[in-house]
């Protein structure tokens, strides 16, 4: 002992360090966010293949720290059980906007306390809608945090909407410890987060826009929302095939997922659902973008079909749904000879494999000789319907060009195509055919099956049901 102790005097001793805390990291899917401790070829959860990414989950020398958000009070709540019976059932309250379109894909409103998501793509105008919304919400409190934009920026902005408000706040950050330090000070009514692959916490030593840190903000702002009952608006960023980025949880974690998609060389957007706990994801809302910001599009049949002075073969009109609204959209179609051998299938705003099952019906149940001529196929004003409705219309304007006789400009069209040639019944057609007499059409073309419901209809519009795509064919050009 007594030699222990004088080899530990001696210069020659050697210094023990101290005990530190090894730094943790963790592999996370890049697609799902799966978390796991070493790093797999393919994930055992979405099955997809090198997606696995190495981050660090702890600091060197500290324990992780997963709280930024604390409630005003600092009081914790006292949750238990109840019985479902004994639970409140009275509607929530809800917050009105100035914007239509925004009530009408949110369900009627913004809930208190409810995270929304909204993704677009890169300059569709995500930004300039919400500043929009923040800067007409006079009676709110809103604090608007941008992570990717400066100051003198956003009011640029805001001069060229026009709008002020008294209680709108602005927060250029991507810190998340001052974010909600000044969330503490401001209490606001309402927070706008863009974007919320910005935010990045210090707490957790990874950078901005990873699975940890997309998760670990997104859960606190969460938090933020149920605990203090104010709206979040999360606007969020796509990748390069359209989903939204960050982890599948993220969609999970939020209320509701707003997609806001259009062409950037055309005026107008659509604002989908795809997502809602407090509404339908039937719904959606019309855009058009101009000077002075977003103008919301009450009527979007009257633009869209405005633009016809001309009466031109290869055009017809489709009676569609979009979401719970009915729409009228102008199909167009080419057809020409083909010039190269090989035959050209264009598309633009219409699914390519849904063109070639129509174009193979025409040559199938018709004997139309499609196989030796150029389709090209457009749907005006750039939107992009999903409502298999308009196949009736596409096959209406594929026969007018390729006869070179234009269709009668007070017709429309709403039916879907079977494989055998047969017009299958669609949805909601009282509000399609309401749609079409509104605005001045006096024949319209639907489903055989279709009339059941409108027999007893006192209507000023010709319906005109039909089961076969011969029986279309001999009425318009027989």
């Amino acid at each position: 002992m007594l030699a222990l102790l004088r080899f530990l005097e001696s210069p020659y001793s050697i210094e023990l360090a101290p005990i530190m805390s090894k730094t943790k990291s963790a592999f996370f899917c890049t697609r799902c966010g799966h978390e796991s401790p070493k790093w797999l070829g393919k994930c055992p959860a979405c099955n997809e293949w090198n997606t696995f990414t190495e981050e660090l989950v702890q600091k060197s020398g500290g324990a992780k720290v997963t709280t930024l958000w604390d409630n005003y009070g600092n009081q914790p709540k006292n949750n238990q059980a109840v019985r479902l019976d004994a639970v409140s059932t009275t509607p929530e309250k809800r917050i009105p906007t100035s914007d239509t379109e925004l009530d009408r894909v949110l369900g009627g409103g913004l809930v208190p306390g409810s995270l929304v998501l909204v993704a677009g793509e890169p300059g569709i105008g995500k930004s300039t809608l919400f500043l929009q919304q923040g800067l007409r919400l006079k009676n709110l409190r809103v604090l608007y945090i941008s992570g990717e934009e400066s100051a003198q920026q956003i009011r640029m902005r805001a001069d060229r909407l026009q709008a002020t408000h008294d209680q709108f706040y602005l927060l250029t950050e991507t810190d998340a410890q001052v974010i909600f330090k000044n969330i503490k000070e401001l209490e606001p009514e309402l927070v706008i987060v863009d974007s919320i692959q910005t935010i990045q916490s210090n707490l957790i030593e990874s950078a901005a826009g990873t699975v940890t840190q997309i998760r670990e903000c997104t859960a606190q702002f969460q938090r933020f929302a149920k605990d203090t009952n104010t709206p979040v608006f999360l606007i969020g960023h796509i990748t390069k095939d359209g989903s939204i980025a960050g982890p599948k949880i993220l969609e999970h974690m939020v209320d509701t997922v707003l997609q806001f998609e259009g062409d950037r060389h055309y005026a107008y957007r659509i604002l989908r659902t795809l997502k809602n706990r407090f509404g339908s994801t039937a719904e959606l809302g019309i855009y058009e973008m101009e000077g002075n910001g977003m103008r919301a599009v009450t009527n979007p049949s009257e633009i869209l079909i405005a633009q016809r002075d001309e009466v031109l073969s290869g055009s017809a009109i489709a009676a569609s749904m979009e979401g719970m609204r009915p729409l009228l959209i102008e199909v167009q179609a080419l057809v020409t000879p083909s010039v190269y051998g090989t035959p050209q299938r264009t598309v633009t705003g219409f699914d390519l494999r849904r063109l070639q099952l129509l174009l193979a019906v025409l040559e199938k149940r018709g004997g139309f000789q499609f196989g030796l001529k150029d389709v090209f196929v457009n749907i005006a004003g750039g939107i992009k319907p999903e409502d298999p409705s308009i196949d009736l219309a596409v096959i209406c304007a594929l026969l007018s060009s390729y006869e070179d006789m234009p269709l009668t400009p007070t017709i429309c069209f709403a039916g879907e195509i079977g494989l055998n040639g047969e017009i299958r019944a669609v949805n909601r057609i009282e509000q399609r055919i309401a749609e079409a007499e509104k605005l001045g059409f006096e024949k319209i073309i639907v489903s055989a099956y279709n009339k059941k419901g409108l027999q007893n209809k006192d209507l000023s519009i010709q319906v005109l049901p039909m089961s076969k795509v011969e029986e279309v064919y001999q009425a318009l050009f027989g």
